[in-house]
């Protein structure tokens, strides 16, 4: 799956590569890939709180909010 990250004026993708992580409400972080230009990057971790999909709307709330049915 591929989301971008919030505060960037390049508008670079990020490819998910664990997307348990990415739908466990109770992790922060989820490992991904910067995509950009044609070398492959380095997997890191980025802050669910960062990232948004490709469209603009943000994450849903049951993915990054643990207590999201209080």
């Amino acid at each position: 799956m591929f989301l971008k990250v919030r505060h960037d004026h390049d508008a670079s993708l990020v490819e998910v590569l664990n997307i348990k992580q990415l739908f466990n409400p109770f992790e922060e972080r989820v490992q991904a890939r910067l995509h950009g230009g044609e070398e492959l990057q380095d997997p890191g971790n980025f802050t669910k709180a960062d990232l948004i999909f490709p469209s603009g709307e943000a994450l849903p709330r049951c993915w990054v909010d643990s207590h999201y049915k209080s």
